[in-house]
């Protein structure tokens, strides 16, 4: 159980003791309830056909909701992306979850992520604009101008998220990266 929740995102080694110790101090509370949640996520929790978010439902339920604008694709990194969108509640178009992020240092080229897919979700004539909400790094700026690149040819307005300044941020606690795409962003006050 330890070695098992150490390969966990954020549990090393010691972390996983101390999770695997306060499971079982408290089977009841937390353990079993656990395991039953563990086994009902394995058997139920399926990949959406249409975006690649998971649900217990193919299509997911945001691609089966009609009142989402279908001309709208944001398109985002992983699952987990997309839903810090969800959780912020201003996007009510459609996602398409890429798998991850182009990476020449770790051996990622586009045939590991699902770009094809995009693209022809993007041409079938329905969609009017992909918005690109790939992480501000090296690696999500080399995505975004790939499919960018990609995208072109598909009679689509391609959009990225601004970048900048965040709500409630102090310039002098801000990298100078920051700071300098915020002054290249800036718009109409």
């Amino acid at each position: 159980m330890i070695s098992l929740l150490a390969k966990l995102p954020g549990l090393g080694p010691r972390s996983a003791r101390r999770a695997a110790l306060a499971l079982l101090k408290r089977r009841d509370q937390l353990l079993r309830p656990l395991a039953d949640a563990l086994a009902e996520a394995a058997a139920r929790v399926k990949t959406c056909s249409a975006c690649g978010s998971l649900d217990t439902q193919d299509p997911c339920a945001i691609c089966a909701d009609r009142s989402r604008d279908a001309s709208l694709i944001c398109v985002v990194e992983e699952v987990g992306a997309l839903w810090a969108m969800e959780r912020a509640s201003a996007f009510r178009g459609r996602y398409h979850v890429l798998g991850g992020l182009l990476s020449a240092l770790d051996g990622v080229g586009p045939e590991a992520l699902k770009v094809g897919p995009l693209v022809a979700r993007a041409s079938d004539g329905g969609v009017h604009e992909v918005i690109l909400a790939l992480p501000a790094t090296v690696d999500g700026q080399t995505t975004a101008h790939y499919l960018a690149d990609r995208l072109a040819n598909a009679d689509v307005s391609v959009t990225m998220l601004a970048r900048g300044v965040p709500v409630g941020g102090e310039l002098d606690w801000l990298d100078d990266g920051t700071i300098a795409q915020a002054m290249r962003a800036r718009r109409p006050a």
